[in-house]
């Protein structure tokens, strides 16, 4: 009977132990199928509290991200594995974003990466909190001339204001981390671009900033809400100077980076991004690149096997879109 008893025991033991294990290997199994669902249930709110998010705008109805918009913000997944990567979108809804995913070949390849995240652009819930609420309360859009940028312009402010990060430009590739926290990228000397920056939440310099954008606010002059506002703001709290070489300036805990750090090809020489170079440059003193697609009226685009700076550029930082929307796309026009 003693004998019976302990073998008993030990086969009890035995199911008690198996069950656990298939019950471990069942809820593994379910955390397993259930985390790429996880990441659609969430709401900007709850992504961009995170923290250190890095923020793309598409102002425009287009629901499609072209090339270049979906290189930027593959590049950024890429350098930036562990901060989630945002892109708002003006034309997307809650009520399309559920089947843009089999509709549009961009959406598609950015939705894929695990720490890219695509949310309709509410504008009116963004600058909730802010000075530019009383703004958009009162102005037309179908009455201003510029609007697709001065909604972009405001927009960023309210984002970073409130949640902090990194904004960029849909034409920026990025190439390394930046290592600043709180930083303007000059375009030139004495001179800021808005078309990245990089602040933690609630930063008084861009509540200021917001302020000036409606106190100052002339919707008919390009840019009078965006680098010229940075600018002006900058000169209220500091002395800027000339850059020498490639040295960052500084100023109230602020950096001001040189242009290096993001325009080394300036803007009058913006189609060189689409020519043949004989040696490409190491933009060693780089950390990301703007394209400046404003300035590129006749589209000049990326083609498979010219060999262009630009060409090189998506094979090196943003490989997915190179294969799937240029040379997918070539083959299936041949």
């Amino acid at each position: 009977r003693v004998r019976m008893l302990k073998k008993m025991q030990i086969c009890l033991c035995f199911f008690f132990v198996s069950g656990i294990l298939y019950e471990i290997s069942l809820l593994s199994s379910c955390f397993s199928s259930y985390m790429p669902m996880a990441k659609s249930f969430l709401t900007p709110e709850q992504v961009l509290n995170l923290g250190k998010s890095i923020i793309f705008l598409e102002t425009t109805e287009r629901l499609e991200p072209p090339p270049l918009v979906s290189c930027s913000v593959e590049s950024a997944a890429r350098i930036y594995q562990d901060r989630p990567i945002i892109l708002f979108m003006k034309g997307l809804t809650n009520d399309t974003a559920l089947d843009l995913n089999s509709s549009y070949a961009a959406f598609s390849l950015l939705s894929s990466m695990k720490n890219v995240f695509i949310f309709p652009l509410q504008m009116e819930t963004i600058f909730q909190e802010t000075p530019l609420l009383q703004w958009y309360n009162q102005v037309v859009p179908e009455q201003e001339k510029n609007w697709v940028h001065v909604s972009s312009d405001a927009s960023r402010l309210a984002l970073i204001w409130k949640y902090g990060g990194i904004y960029m430009d849909t034409d920026v590739i990025s190439i390394r981390p930046i290592p600043e926290k709180s930083f303007l990228a000059a375009q030139k000397s004495r001179f800021s671009s808005n078309g990245i920056f990089g602040f933690p939440a609630r930063h008084k310099f861009i509540w200021d900033c917001m302020e000036n954008f409606v106190l100052k606010y002339n919707g008919k002059i390009w840019g009078n809400q965006g680098p010229f506002l940075m600018t002006r703001m900058l000169k209220t709290i500091c002395n800027l100077t000339d850059f020498k070489g490639t040295e960052d300036h500084s100023c109230q805990n602020i950096s001001f980076l040189n242009p290096q750090r993001f325009y080394p090809i300036p803007y009058p020489a913006w189609g060189r991004y689409y020519e043949v170079w004989d040696k490409s440059p190491s933009f060693n003193h780089s950390y990301a690149l703007h394209l400046w697609n404003f300035m590129n009226h006749n589209r000049k685009a990326v083609v498979a096997g010219s060999n262009t700076l630009a060409e090189k550029l998506y094979k090196a930082y943003c490989p997915s879109t190179y294969e799937d929307l240029i040379q997918n796309a070539q083959l299936g026009d041949f």
